[in-house]
C-alpha cells in the first residue's frame, strides 16, 4: 500500500481496534462475588492485545458493502470471544505448551491449567449468548450468524483442524493436506467473519456470499503463510510468542515443506487469488482490499 493508503488503514483500524475493546470491557464487566476469579481470567486472556484481524474483517466487509460499521459490533465480539477461547486452549500443556501470548503469560500460567480450561469454556458460551442477543439485527440474520459461527468453530472447523495439527506433529504432509489444515484450523473463522460482516448488513444472497467466501479462504491461508514466514523472520519479543516454536516441536509448516522464497510466493499468488475475488464483486480498492494488504506485508 501507498503511504496514504497506509494512514487511512491505519486509522480505519485503529478506530475499530478502539470500538471493538471498548465494547468487550462492557459486556466482559469487573469481576464480582465466587466467580471473580474466572472473570478475571477471561478479560486478561480477551483484553490483552492483540491484531483484532477477526473483528476488523467484520468492520470491513460492512465497509466494503456500503453498512454501518456499528451494526458489526455484536458478531465482531463474538468472533474475536471465540478467537480468544481458541487461543487459550492451544497454549495448555496438553495442546502446544506455550508459556507466553501477546507478549504476556499465557492464562494457564497467569492462573492455573483449570481456569485456563473453564475460561475457554466461558468465552465460547458467551459468544454464541452475546451473538443470540444482539437486537440490533433482525433474528432471521442473527439465526444465519449463529449457524456460520458453530460450523467455523466445530469439529467440521477450527476444533478439527486443531485435531489434524496435533496429529500432524512429525508428520510429513503434502501441501494440499497442509492447506486443508489451515483451511480449517486458521481460515475458518476467518471465513465466518467475512460472512458475519455481509450477514450484519442483512444481505444473504449467494451471487454476494460466494464470492466473499473464496476471498476469505484465499486471505485466511495467505495469513496463516504469513504467519510461518514471520515465525522464522522475527522474534519472540517482536512476536509476542514463542519465536520457532513449531519448528522445534517438529510441526509441518508452510516455510518447511516450501522453503521461505516459496512461502512468499504462496502467500502472494493467494493475496492474488483474493483480489480477484474481490473483483468480481467490483470492490477492488475496498477496506477488505486493504485489510488483506495488511494480512499479507504484516511483519509480526
Amino acid at each position: 500500500m501507498n503511504n496514504e493508503l497506509i494512514a487511512d488503514f491505519t486509522s480505519f483500524s485503529n478506530h475499530h481496534r478502539q470500538l471493538i475493546d471498548q465494547y468487550l470491557d462492557q459486556i466482559l464487566p469487573l469481576p464480582q462475588g465466587a466467580q471473580s476469579l474466572l472473570r478475571e481470567a477471561m478479560r486478561y486472556s480477551v483484553l490483552n492485545g492483540g491484531k483484532r484481524v477477526r473483528p476488523l474483517l467484520v468492520f470491513a466487509t460492512i465497509e466494503a458493502l456500503g453498512g454501518n460499521t456499528e451494526l458489526g459490533l455484536g458478531p465482531a465480539a463474538a468472533v474475536e470471544m471465540i478467537h480468544s477461547y481458541s487461543l487459550v486452549h492451544d497454549d495448555l500443556p496438553a495442546m502446544d505448551d506455550d508459556d507466553l501470548r501477546r507478549g504476556k503469560p499465557t492464562c494457564h500460567i497467569a492462573y492455573d491449567e483449570a481456569t485456563a480450561i473453564l475460561v475457554g469454556d466461558a468465552l465460547q458460551a458467551l459468544a454464541f449468548q452475546h451473538l443470540s442477543e444482539f437486537e440490533n439485527i433482525s433474528a432471521d440474520f442473527r439465526l444465519a450468524m449463529i449457524r456460520e459461527l458453530t460450523k467455523a468453530s466445530s469439529d467440521s472447523g477450527m476444533v478439527g483442524g486443531q485435531a489434524i495439527d496435533l496429529a500432524a506433529v512429525g508428520q510429513n504432509l503434502a501441501l494440499e493436506e497442509l492447506e486443508f489444515m489451515h483451511l480449517n484450523k486458521t481460515g475458518a473463522i476467518i471465513e465466518a467473519s467475512v460472512v458475519m460482516g455481509a450477514l450484519s448488513c442483512q444481505r444473504n444472497c449467494q451471487d454476494l456470499i460466494e464470492p466473499l467466501r473464496t476471498f476469505a479462504r484465499s486471505i485466511g491461508l495467505a495469513f496463516q503463510v504469513r504467519d510461518d514466514i514471520i515465525d522464522i523472520e522475527s522474534d519472540t519479543q517482536r512476536l509476542g510468542k514463542t519465536q520457532g516454536k513449531d519448528a522445534a516441536n517438529n510441526k509441518p509448516t508452510y516455510t518447511s515443506l516450501l522453503g521461505v522464497d516459496g512461502a512468499k510466493s504462496k502467500a502472494d499468488l493467494l493475496y492474488q487469488s483474493a483480489l480477484k475475488s474481490l473483483e468480481k464483486l467490483n470492490l477492488q480498492n475496498s477496506r477488505l482490499q486493504q485489510l488483506a494488504s495488511f494480512i499479507i506485508e504484516r511483519t509480526y
